[in-house]
C-alpha cells in the first residue's frame, strides 16, 4: 500500500487500528519528498527533524490512550504562515532570514490537533501572483506539466497533496489563492466564509502577529478529498482566542442537504468581463450533467444573480486598494499621476484598478456599500439555490510566466491573449461578498491537465458546498495521482 496517497481519513483509521505508526507514516511522507521534490520544488523549508519527532510523541500519546482529530498524520503548511524555528519570508528577499518567535494560531491548532508539521510550501513573492516562484526558494513546478505553474500562491501546498507530500495543507486565499492551484493541480480545497477561521500570524515577515478583521482575505483546508477538508476546516474554524476567549468555538449550521436530488443549483460558465475557455467550460458541463443525472434541480439562469460586470470591478477595486495602501510615498504618488491621465472612457479592469490603487476613504467606502447590495443579493439568491457551479480561472494551467512586469503578461484563452489580471474575476465571484467557495476536480482537459470548478455557498453555511462536494466526488471522481 502507498501510504503517501492514503486520505488523512484512512490514515486515522489506520493509527486507530494500528496498522501503521505516525513515524512509519512520516518516514515514507520524508522519502517521497527526497525522492520527488527535486523536480517539483513544493517544500520550500523541510522540517524534517522536528517531523520525526512530533510522530514519536504523536505515537506516544495514541499509547497512552489519546485520540485526537489529526493525531500522527503528515502535514505541509503554506510558507506564508509563522512556524517558530523556521523562516517566515512570504518570498521577499529582504526578509529571507526572518524568524517568528511564535507560532500562527492555524499552526498552533494543527499542532494541538495532533498533525504532524513536515515543511512549509512555497508562494509567490508578497503572496502576490496566480503562480508560486520567488528569488529565495525557486519555481514551483505543476506535477501534472513541469513547464507550467502550480498556481498561486498556495502553489506549494497544491503541487505536495499532488505529489504525496503529507496528507493536507493549509493555505490561504485572497484572489483564489486556495481555489486555483487545487483546480491546476487536481486537487481540493475550500475558501471559507470570510472571518471564519482566525487568521493571526498569517502575516507578513517582521509585521506583529495581531488578530486582524482582513477585508477580503481568509485561511483555509486544503486536501485530496472533499471529507478531508472538512475534517480540517473543523480544525481550523473558529474565532481567534484573543478577541473572544478560548471557549467560544464557532457552531456551522449543517448542510443543507445530504442527497443529491435535493440540491438546487445554479451554473454559470459565462463571465461578461473575460471568456471561458473550452476546456474549462466542459468541466463545468461535467458537473452540470452529474447533477442533473443525480436528480438535483439545476437552472443556467436567474434574475437574482448579482450583476457580474460590477461584482468585478467591484472586486478589482476592493482587491487593489487594499494591496497599495501600504505603498511607501514616492511610488504611489506616481500611481495617482497616472491614474488622473486615465481618459474618462477607459472602463477596461486595468483602469479600475489603478483608479482603485489611489482610491480615497470616501472612495472605498461607496465600494463597500456596493458590496453590501451584493451581499444582500447573495443573500436572496441563496434563498432560491443552495449553490452556484463556476469556474475558477478561464485555463488549465498555464505555462511559466516570469516577466518581471505583470502588467505585460498576458493569459491565452483558446488561442486568444487576455490581460494577466483580468482571470481573478472567477475568484473575487466568492472573494468580494465574503462567500464560502470550495475547489473540487471536474475531469481533465484534452491534453490531460487537471481542471476544477468551484461550488460557491451561502455566508456561513460552508457546510453546504462541501457536502455538495463531497457527493459530486462520488459521482464523477475526484483527485487522481498525476501521470
Amino acid at each position: 500500500m502507498d501510504w503517501n496517497f492514503q486520505t488523512a481519513e484512512e490514515l486515522a483509521a489506520a493509527l486507530r487500528a494500528g496498522e501503521v505508526t505516525s513515524a512509519e507514516l512520516t518516514d515514507k511522507a520524508i522519502a517521497r519528498i527526497e525522492r520527488d521534490d527535486k523536480e517539483i520544488n513544493a517544500i520550500c523549508v523541510p522540517d524534517f527533524d522536528r517531523a520525526r519527532a512530533a510522530a514519536l510523541g504523536a505515537d506516544q500519546a495514541r499509547a497512552r490512550g489519546e485520540d485526537r482529530p489529526l493525531l500522527g498524520i503528515p502535514v505541509t503548511v503554506k510558507e506564508s504562515y509563522n512556524i517558530a524555528g523556521v523562516p517566515t519570508t512570504w518570498g521577499m528577499s529582504p526578509h529571507r532570514n526572518f524568524m517568528p518567535a511564535e507560532d500562527a494560531v492555524q499552526v498552533s491548532r494543527l499542532k494541538a490537533a495532533g498533525a504532524v508539521i513536515l515543511g512549509k510550501t512555497n508562494v509567490p513573492v508578497g503572496l502576490q501572483d496566480i503562480q508560486s516562484f520567488n528569488e529565495i526558494y525557486g519555481t514551483t513546478n505543476n506535477p501534472w506539466d513541469h513547464g507550467r505553474t502550480s498556481g498561486g500562491s498556495s502553489g506549494g501546498s497544491a503541487a505536495a497533496l499532488a505529489c504525496g507530500f503529507g496528507a493536507l495543507s493549509i493555505g490561504s486565499d485572497l484572489a483564489g489563492s486556495l481555489r486555483t492551484p487545487a483546480h491546476f493541480c487536481g486537487v481540493y480545497a475550500h475558501k471559507p466564509t470570510l472571518g471564519l477561521a482566525a487568521n493571526r500570524g498569517m502575516v507578513p515577515p517582521s509585521a506583529p502577529a495581531l488578530p486582524v478583521d482582513l477585508d477580503l482575505a481568509v485561511v483555509g483546508p486544503m486536501a485530496r478529498t472533499a471529507r478531508d477538508l472538512t475534517l480540517l476546516l473543523d480544525v481550523m474554524a473558529g474565532p481567534d482566542p484573543l478577541t473572544l476567549g478560548v471557549a467560544h468555538h464557532l457552531r456551522l449550521p449543517p448542510a443543507r442537504h445530504e442527497r443529491l436530488r435535493d440540491f438546487r443549483v445554479l451554473i454559470l460558465d459565462e463571465h461578461p468581463l473575460i471568456p471561458t475557455g473550452s476546456a474549462v467550460r466542459a468541466g463545468v458541463n461535467r458537473v452540470a450533467d452529474a447533477l442533473v443525472d443525480g436528480g438535483a434541480h439545476v437552472e443556467r439562469h436567474s434574475p437574482l444573480l448579482p450583476d457580474l460586470t460590477e461584482a468585478g470591478t467591484l472586486y478589482s477595486q476592493l482587491l487593489v486598494s487594499g494591496s497599495v495602501a501600504r505603498f511607501p510615498v514616492e511610488p504611489y504618488d506616481r500611481l495617482r499621476t497616472r491614474a488622473a491621465g486615465l481618459s474618462a472612457d477607459d472602463q477596461s479592469l486595468d483602469a479600475a484598478r489603478l483608479r482603485a490603487m489611489v482610491f480615497s476613504h470616501r472612495d472605498w467606502l461607496q465600494a463597500n456599500n456596493r458590496r453590501e447590495l451584493h451581499r444582500h443579493g447573495w443573500r436572496q439568491l441563496f434563498a432560491e439555490f443552495d449553490a452556484v457551479v463556476c469556474p475558477i480561472t478561464p485555463t488549465p494551467a498555464f505555462p511559466h510566466d516570469h516577466n518581471p512586469n505583470p502588467l505585460e503578461r498576458r493569459i491565452d484563452i483558446d488561442g486568444v491573449e487576455y490581460p494577466y489580471f483580468d482571470q481573478l474575476v472567477w475568484a473575487g465571484l466568492a472573494t468580494m461578498p465574503g462567500l464560502p467557495a470550495t475547489a473540487i476536480p471536474a475531469g481533465r482537459a484534452p491534453d490531460g491537465l487537471p481542471v476544477g470548478v468551484q461550488l460557491i455557498g451561502p455566508m456561513f453555511e460552508d457546510r453546504t458546498p462541501l457536502r455538495l462536494a463531497e457527493l459530486l466526488e462520488q459521482k464523477i471522481g475526484g483527485f487522481q495521482v498525476p501521470k
